[in-house]
């Protein structure tokens, strides 16, 4: 790059975005890069502040930003993840289809502990859809020396994609409904429109609800039913605490299911159970579903519909982060909430 004073810069091309900032109101492009600097535009360019330009002269050993952050966006992407063009020196990354965003943490350090270089990104591990911006990447310099940008790419190929999207899958539904009460008629149920809504959010398709009293042995074997009729998940509703009349825990144990853990560091759903019947997943609902919007199965859920089989380790993780905050106006996910 060269340095010259704004009033020898006429005729000549701009080598990076000028920026124009009008605080708390936008933050646009005035100038873009390879702009031919008018004498017209002289009095703009001194409101911006700049009473000097820098102009590019070809260097072996530099890549300007725009080419730079283009080259890290490129060797980031996996599948589920496209690109934008560079503005302002800068790339975003946006999902291509809804699914499950997963971000190497390790190797994104990695990359960002290269002097010069950025690739910031939003949590992963969450539901994400089509048009989120999951990543930017971008240079600090005008130009990156070219081993700097080669030694980031050389860590995003070093294995697998370092940031892209799980597809859902379309996970055939069925829900188990426990309760004396329920199934007498003497109430009615408030768990099927609530969880049919979330199944409906990952594209699932809810196959029927049944009733059941609280009996164990009729539990386990309505969950064994829909495993054989070809449900791929199935939701087991009421019955969660530790009352001595709720007995859909030991229900679910009757099935055989094994990987069984029951009880999440997550609040509210601290009462959520998952096991698995012949690799399908049986989850106990936490009764919280019916009056918050937000649970520990809103963490758990977009991991199985990705295809994924929930370990311990996952659940124990889910501590840090795991408290909503439960605020007046939910914004979740873009919250701290199982993150």
């Amino acid at each position: 790059m060269k340095k010259i004073s704004l009033h020898d810069s006429v005729g000549l091309a701009l080598c990076h975005d000028i920026t124009r900032i009008v605080p708390g109101k936008e933050k646009v492009r005035a100038f873009p890069r390879g702009h031919i600097v008018r004498a017209e535009d002289l009095p703009t360019l001194l409101d911006l502040g700049k009473e000097h330009i820098y102009v590019w002269e070809d260097a072996d050993n530099l890549i300007h930003e725009d080419e730079a952050a283009l080259r890290l966006a490129k060797a980031a992407i996996g599948p589920g993840i496209t690109y934008s063009e560079p503005n302002q020196g800068k790339v975003s990354l946006k999902v291509a289809y809804s699914g499950l965003l997963e971000i190497d943490t390790l190797r994104l350090s990695q990359i960002n502990s290269i002097e010069g270089i950025v690739l910031a990104t939003v949590h992963g591990s969450q539901a994400v859809t089509r048009g989120t911006v999951a990543a930017g990447t971008r240079v600090i310099p005008i130009a990156i020396e070219k081993d700097k940008l080669e030694a980031a790419e050389q860590i995003c190929y070093s294995g697998s994609p370092l940031i892209s999207v799980k597809p859902f899958l379309p996970l055939r539904v069925g829900i188990v409904t426990t309760g004396n009460e329920v199934y007498s008629g003497r109430i009615k149920d408030g768990f099927c429109s609530v969880l049919g809504q979330k199944v409906a959010s990952y594209q699932g398709d809810l196959l029927s609800q049944v009733l059941v009293p609280d009996d164990p042995s009729v539990i386990a074997a309505e969950i064994k039913r829909f495993v054989s009729e070809g449900a791929e998940l199935v939701l087991v509703t009421g019955g969660m605490s530790v009352d001595p009349d709720d007995v859909t825990p030991t229900g679910i144990k009757q099935t055989g299911a094994e990987s069984f853990f029951y009880g999440v560091p997550v609040l509210p759903g601290s009462m959520l159970m998952l096991a698995y019947l012949d690799n399908i997943p049986i989850c106990g609902v936490p009764g919280c579903v019916m009056f918050n919007d937000t649970t520990s199965l809103d963490l758990v859920l977009p991991h199985i519909f990705a295809g994924e089989r929930v370990s311990r380790s996952q659940i124990v993780s889910l501590g840090y982060g795991g408290l909503c905050q439960e605020c007046p106006v939910c914004h979740y996910p873009n919250c701290a909430f199982g993150k």
